[in-house]
């Protein structure tokens, strides 16, 4: 399975599994596990891919899985700080956190200023929408914990990214979100359709591909107008994200990391490892030996690269890309889809179009698309009228 263009571009690492909310649509199997990941188990991971030949020149570093700041600020500074000792300098990375932002204080923006690290914050929406489903363990909403953080990274200049699930309620709200989004300054916000993934089953998905396709449509729609018309949303991840794919693609990277073997290498805290999406790691499929490639103790990566399970996963994936190569027509938009969607709808790696792709792919694409195609007709409009016009005396 060692291909000579295998480049390691994502390294999400899971720092403990736990994590201090019980999220109603949390698809992780061990968010009640305490183990932490060791100084040790984080070094000898990234002296396994420094002292490889697949390590790519732009390295992302994501702590993320349970809630990685229920670990101390200096965890992660002393880790940092193994991870700049043996990086090559022929390496950049950056660090990045996605947290639920309830244990946010001052100690943490100090580290996110001092090693530039990105961050992506998950607030749902206003109270109502947030607390449906993002709740403590005891069953209360953290809708003020979480913009306690908010208003702090604010308040310290700490630049972030807001993630907010779209579940049923919120997919008719979408001038409800715009107007939070504006009145608490959040500028750049990422949208994630609740899916059905592990043991949750997301209602969206269950009520039909096409009336939860026609609701996305008229959400992004809406909230897309709307942040035109009122300035304040600087970036809307479904929307500005197909708009470089389609109209300055030499600016997007094309290609689609979670179809490619060690793109994303996916460690838990005990060392293990993963690839392809993230999601898969802690899920037990004895055709796809758990999904695990190997551990970072034992095995170098070549060993994982040659795995029965990198192999049994590898070609069923590629199976799956290629039969969208044949079949769609946004294919050069994706890539070849999630992994984890097609196993979690179909019941298979060797799969095309989900509703999860239809949603957070071809609806955006359509949106744009539909957008553009209006603005030419408005141009041929003004174009004929104003040939139209006299000619001045």
């Amino acid at each position: 399975m060692p291909q000579s263009d295998t480049r390691i571009r994502t390294v999400v690492l899971q720092p403990t599994p736990f994590c201090n909310i019980r999220c109603k649509y949390c698809y992780l199997p061990t968010r009640d596990d305490t183990s932490t990941m060791s100084l040790d188990t984080i070094e000898t991971t990234f002296r396994r891919i420094f002292e490889s030949t697949y390590a790519d020149e732009d390295l992302t570093i994501i702590w993320h899985a349970g809630e990685p700041l229920v670990l101390p600020v200096s965890y992660y500074e002393t880790a940092f700080q193994s991870i700049e000792r043996l990086r090559p300098t022929s390496v950049r990375l950056r660090h990045s956190f996605q947290t639920n932002g309830t244990l946010l204080n001052k100690a943490w923006c100090d580290l996110f200023r001092r090693w530039n690290v990105g961050l992506g914050l998950s607030i749902d929406g206003p109270r109502s929408l947030h607390n449906a489903n993002r709740i403590t363990r005891a069953g209360k909403g953290t809708f003020d914990q979480a913009m306690r953080g908010a208003r702090l990274l604010k308040a310290e200049g700490i630049r972030f990214h807001i993630i907010s699930v779209l579940s049923q309620a919120a997919l008719h709200k979408a001038g409800e979100l715009h107007s939070f989004y504006l009145e608490e300054g959040f500028h750049d916000v990422c949208f994630n359709v609740e899916e059905s993934e592990g043991d949750h089953v997301s209602t969206l998905m269950q009520q039909g591909k096409d009336s939860t396709r026609l609701q996305f449509l008229q959400f992004l729609q809406t909230f897309w107008t709307l942040s035109r018309e009122a300035p304040g949303i600087d970036f809307i991840r479904e929307i500005d994200g197909i708009i470089t794919r389609i109209f300055r693609p030499e600016e997007a990277k094309v290609g689609n990391d979670q179809v490619e073997p060690l793109a994303m290498m996916n460690v838990d805290c005990k060392g293990n490892v993963g690839t392809f999406s993230p999601e898969l790691l802690g899920y037990r499929n004895e055709r796809y030996h758990d999904f695990l490639l190997g551990n970072v103790h034992t095995h170098t990566l070549e060993q994982m690269l040659h795995s029965e399970a990198m192999e049994a996963m590898a070609i069923d994936i590629r199976a799956g890309v290629e039969a969208c190569r044949q079949e769609c027509d946004y294919f050069s938009l994706c890539g070849g889809g999630a992994p984890v969607n097609k196993l979690a709808e179909t019941g298979s790696f060797a799969s095309t179009e989900t509703s999860f792709c239809n949603l957070v792919q071809i609806v955006p694409a359509d949106l744009v698309l539909r957008a553009f195609s209006q603005m030419e007709q408005s141009l041929v409009e003004v174009s004929q009228s104003d040939e139209l016009l006299p000619a001045c005396a």
